[in-house]
């Protein structure tokens, strides 16, 4: 039996900007198959002319790689980096503009809150649907409920159609489904992003008894702790196009959370109109010195350092949030601020207009490496304008030496951060000593 699991060469898949789904009725469905082996002539005569580059998208491109055998792989990669697209054409959801890509063996697939769910249908219709979609027999699906079904925690709601499921019970249902059908390829995007932390925790559990079992699995996610406990290999996409492939994980994951040495910065400046909302418009986000100048890299860590944040306040709201999370390398959140972090009265006042906020990253506080601070802001409690992990405005930090005068603290201390805290030796008493000897003796 071939080692490889998942083959792709030169694979792209094209969209056409705005263009809608087109339904047909039997008629033109039939005439097209009879006109299909001309049009998939046409598509390869045609498919190294480049497009208009305003009404086409490459969603994938020139994409090439091999899978073998029990391989854990994730899949990383911005928002409309290519991620679900790749995994919706491996999974025969769309088929690509050119190219190809072959799965050797049964494929289990999770791509969003249950998919190949059916709304009408009850919990346990929906479990024996998804097993035959996968093509297995109701025997087979059978030996499995009983473990799907304690797995999802959803034996009260099991004859109720999943239509009336909430987000997090559709999830559980739809992973577990996934997770325990005899498949050996398993196709999994997002599967963290519903579901509070003890089901997170569950499913990391269980994605680490799949990687145990042989089976190969394909896992996209944004978490960054999750890709690095679980995957073996990661793949780093970038608009489309392959940017790294390896099985130095914690590389790829610094290069995709803080960019190569050319690609990182300590100062954004706003381009053009992005981010432009009703409340605040950021012009400038960046790392600067006591006296407002930018920073060069790499920092010390007792080094005076402000995170310094420029824009127009467009709507004065009294819930208008505006601050920074930083990041450590390794996409842990070590903490956020906001401008309204103190007592009421000592926050700063935001009317219409420019205004420019720095607050100061304490010295002695962040360990050596490289951190990413993301600029965001909100209505409290009520929408975000910058969401933290997902549109935000970012810069980097590099922070290097400066950990400690001690002659046993001259390079990177262990933990997420290091701060250098006071020691004091209090003076005992005679009285004290004498009693608590006193105390101690049978």
């Amino acid at each position: 039996m071939s080692e490889c699991a998942i083959s792709v060469d030169n694979l792209g898949k094209l969209y056409r900007i705005g263009e809608g789904q087109q339904y047909t009725n039997l008629r033109e469905k039939l005439t097209g198959l009879l006109y299909s082996p001309f049009r998939a002539l046409r598509r390869k005569a045609t498919a190294s002319a480049e497009p208009p580059a305003d009404t086409w998208l490459w969603a994938l491109r020139n994409l090439s790689f091999e899978i073998n055998r029990g391989e854990l792989v994730g899949i990383i990669g911005r928002n409309g980096a290519g991620k679900s697209t790749l995994l919706k054409v491996l999974s025969r959801i769309t088929e690509p503009t050119e190219g190809y890509a072959e799965m050797h063996g049964r494929v289990g697939s999770l791509l969003e809150v249950g998919t190949g769910f059916h709304p009408e249908l009850t919990g346990r219709e929906n479990i024996y649907l998804n097993g035959a979609i996968l093509g297995m027999r109701k025997a087979e699906i059978a030996r499995k409920f009983d473990e799907i079904v304690a797995f999802a925690e959803t034996e009260r709601f099991l004859d109720t159609a999943v239509k009336f499921y909430s987000s997090g019970m559709y999830m559980r249902l739809a992973f577990a489904v996934a997770a325990h059908m005899d498949t050996e390829i398993l196709v999994i995007d997002e599967v963290l992003a519903v579901g509070d932390a003890a089901f997170q925790k569950k499913c990391l559990g269980k994605m680490g008894e799949v990687r145990g079992s042989g089976r190969t699995v394909l896992f996209v996610s944004h978490n960054m702790n999750a890709i690095e406990q679980l995957c073996n290999r990661v793949i780093l996409l970038d608009q489309g196009k392959m940017k790294r492939d390896s099985h130095e994980i914690r590389s790829v994951l610094t290069e995709y959370l803080f960019g190569t040495e050319n690609e990182a910065s300590s100062v954004w400046v706003n381009d053009g109109a992005r981010f432009r909302n009703s409340y605040f418009f950021p012009v400038r986000f960046a790392v600067v010195d006591g006296d407002g100048n930018p920073t060069r890299m790499p920092l010390r860590n007792d080094a005076e350092m402000w995170v310094e944040i420029e824009g127009e306040v467009a709507q004065v709201d009294p819930a208008l949030t505006i601050g920074y999370a930083i990041y450590a390398e390794d996409g842990n959140l070590l903490y956020w601020s906001y401008q309204t972090d103190q007592s009421e009265s000592r926050w700063p006042a935001l009317t219409r207009g420019t205004h420019r906020l720095r607050s100061r990253i304490p010295a002695h506080l962040l360990n050596e490496g490289n951190y990413r601070i993301e600029l965001i802001g909100g209505l409290h409690f009520r929408e975000w304008l910058f969401a933290p992990g997902l549109n935000a405005p970012h810069i980097n930090l590099t922070i290097q030496g400066g950990l400690s005068e001690s002659p046993y603290w001259i390079a990177r201390r262990p933990g997420l951060l290091a701060p250098l805290l006071r020691w004091e030796q209090m003076e005992l008493q005679a009285e004290t000593i004498g009693a608590e000897r006193t105390h101690a003796e049978p």
